[in-house]
């Protein structure tokens, strides 16, 4: 079976989950990197678009409960927690940058730490669940996590977070090293765990392909949001045409990413 046409049934068994973001305030210390954002991720798949240090990990991170942050962060009309694992009980769930997996730990292992929170017998439960899900990591069981291709890390590290069987999953830069033919298997199981109900919002660099998958996109420049709206025509605004796909004009005449988003504005807040 192709990785990319596994089906999923984890996440929300009804209700779909619904970020809302007003204000948000986040960085390191004294400095501020994201600077009063609003936005929405609505149910299906919403892609964070940016240049390197634009603050989209910050962002993920903040959501997270990793870093401080500030202002209005709502998940389905409550306000979210603060501390990570009370996130992670809330039905969120972060694939970090880099995969993060423990190498010196089999597959096995390394899903059950991600069921950690949960009793013995649903852990068994999910663990089952996730390897119908991932057939090639049954296969891969008792393998070091370590030993395994990138991509196969990857799988590892998405499985390893729907053991929580989350409402919302985020993903931070998952195509980050892989090769051309991963990148597609791995955005169109993304893609699939958008359609069986949970909520996923990703950071992603290869522009083309992310908004191929995704229902709704924002870019994100220097901590500020500067354009969103529709997949579809955030791919064919100015914006990602000329600031990240090139519009074949003269760097001299091209416009900056804040003037051409005027050519797609954020989405509006409802």
């Amino acid at each position: 079976m192709h990785w990319s046409d596994l089906p999923y049934e984890h996440g929300a068994a009804g209700k779909r989950a619904h970020l809302k973001v007003q204000g948000l305030n986040a960085g390191y210390g004294p400095f501020l990197v994201l600077r009063d954002l609003a936005f929405e991720v609505k149910p299906g798949l919403t892609v964070i678009l940016g240049p390197n240090g634009a603050g989209k990990t910050t962002l993920l991170r903040a959501l997270n409960g990793l870093i401080p942050r500030s202002g209005e962060v709502l998940l389905d009309g409550e306000d979210l927690p603060e501390k990570t694992h009370e996130i992670v009980r809330g039905g969120v769930a972060l694939v970090p940058e880099g995969r993060q997996l423990f190498p010196q730990m089999t597959v096995l292992e390394n899903l059950e730490l991600g069921g950690w929170l949960v009793a013995k017998a649903e852990r068994r439960h999910r663990i089952d669940q996730v390897m119908n899900d991932f057939p090639k990591l049954r296969e891969r069981a008792r393998q070091l996590a370590g030993t395994m291709s990138g991509g196969e890390q990857q799988m590892v590290a998405v499985a390893r977070a729907m053991m929580v069987a989350p409402r919302l999953l985020m993903l931070d830069e998952p195509s980050l090293g892989l090769a051309p033919r991963m990148v597609g298997e791995l955005l169109a199981i993304a893609r699939r765990i958008a359609d069986a109900g949970t909520t996923v919002l990703m950071v992603e660099q290869n522009v083309k392909k992310a908004l191929a998958v995704a229902d709704r996109g924002y870019v994100l420049e220097r901590g500020a949001l500067v354009a969103g709206g529709p997949a579809k025509l955030l791919a064919r605004s100015s914006v990602i045409r000329e600031a990240y796909l090139g519009a074949g004009e003269s760097s001299a005449s091209k416009p900056t990413t804040a003037q051409a988003a005027r050519a797609a504005p954020p989405e509006p807040i409802s």
